[in-house]
Formats: structure tokens, C-alpha cells, sequence
């Protein structure tokens, strides 16, 4: 059974306070978990994640899909010659919407599996979260291990916020 204890705090100035005592004590930055209901970028706890290749796997999605969308259109109509009138077999404007279309698919499906992948879903247990984020309160926790004294007084040194612990 691995337990988790967090607090929450109203302002981020505490919820920064308390990401820094965390790490003062020795709590690994990749264990603490911050929670919030919009984006601080001022502080340094919103700044804990590295930046994905979300933008180059999207984009060689695309680069992919287009060159499959150029094989399918070119090999299917050479496999069905049809009479053309003299005009090329392969006609470039009619297969423009064929190549957008695979272009897309294939860089939205690309754009998803990097966001499942990088944002580790689906997960077999459930991120520490409190309904209290909701209303405007900064989660600050650390989960699995051994609950320590040193881990609550931390969270909980400036009085600013409720420490809470739980079992999972």
C-alpha cells in the first residue's frame, strides 16, 4: 500500500514555498506533483516539464501521410487505367484533395499517440488530485513511499495550506 501526502494552498507564492522546501529536504523534482486549476508560468513549479517533440513528430506525420497519399492515388490509378481523353493518367488536381486528407490524418494521428505517450495515458492508478483544485487551490504532494514527519512539517511549515494524507 503506498501512501501520498499533499497540500494545498490558495497562493502560489506558498505553493512555490513548499515545492522548495520539498526539495531542500531531498524530494526528487520528478516526484513532486503539482496540481492547479490554470497556469502559473511566473513560477518554477510550472516549469518542472520538459518540452515534448510533439511539433516534429506531427510534421513528419504529415511528411508521411502525404508521400502515402502520393503512392495510393499514383498506384491506384495506374492500376485502373481508365480513357483519359489524351489528358495524364495521374491528374495532379484531383488528387490535391486525396493528399490534404491522408496529410491530415496521418499528422493528427501522429499529434495523438506523442500526447498518449508523453502524458502517460491511459494509467493503470489515478494521478493525486484533490476536488479542491477546482476551486482555485495549488496541489503540492509527494506520493508512494513512506510518509514522513520531515514531508508534512514541510507542506506544512508556513501554515498557509492544509496538509491532508492518504492511503492508497
Amino acid at each position: 500500500m503506498t501512501r501520498a501526502v499533499y497540500g494545498l494552498y490558495r497562493d502560489p507564492d506558498a505553493a512555490q514555498q513548499a515545492v522548495s522546501r520539498l526539495e531542500a529536504i531531498g524530494v526528487p523534482g520528478r516526484d513532486i506533483t503539482v496540481a492547479s486549476n490554470q497556469p502559473y508560468e511566473e513560477y518554477d513549479f510550472s516549469k518542472r516539464d520538459k518540452p515534448t517533440w510533439m511539433y516534429w513528430i506531427a510534421g513528419a506525420g504529415g511528411v508521411l501521410g502525404l508521400v502515402f497519399g502520393i503512392w495510393l492515388t499514383a498506384a491506384s490509378q495506374r492500376a485502373w487505367p481508365l480513357p483519359t481523353g489524351g489528358m495524364p493518367t495521374i491528374a495532379p488536381w484531383t488528387t490535391l484533395v486525396v493528399l490534404f486528407e491522408l496529410t491530415m490524418l496521418f499528422a493528427i494521428l501522429a499529434t495523438v499517440a506523442t500526447m498518449l505517450v508523453t502524458a502517460r495515458l491511459p494509467r493503470r492508478r489515478q494521478r493525486l488530485y484533490d476536488p479542491q483544485v477546482s476551486d482555485g487551490y495549488i496541489l503540492v504532494g509527494v506520493e508512494g513511499g513512506e510518509v514522513t514527519e520531515e514531508l508534512e512539517r514541510a507542506l506544512a511549515a508556513d501554515g498557509l495550506g492544509q496538509v491532508k494524507t492518504i492511503d492508497r
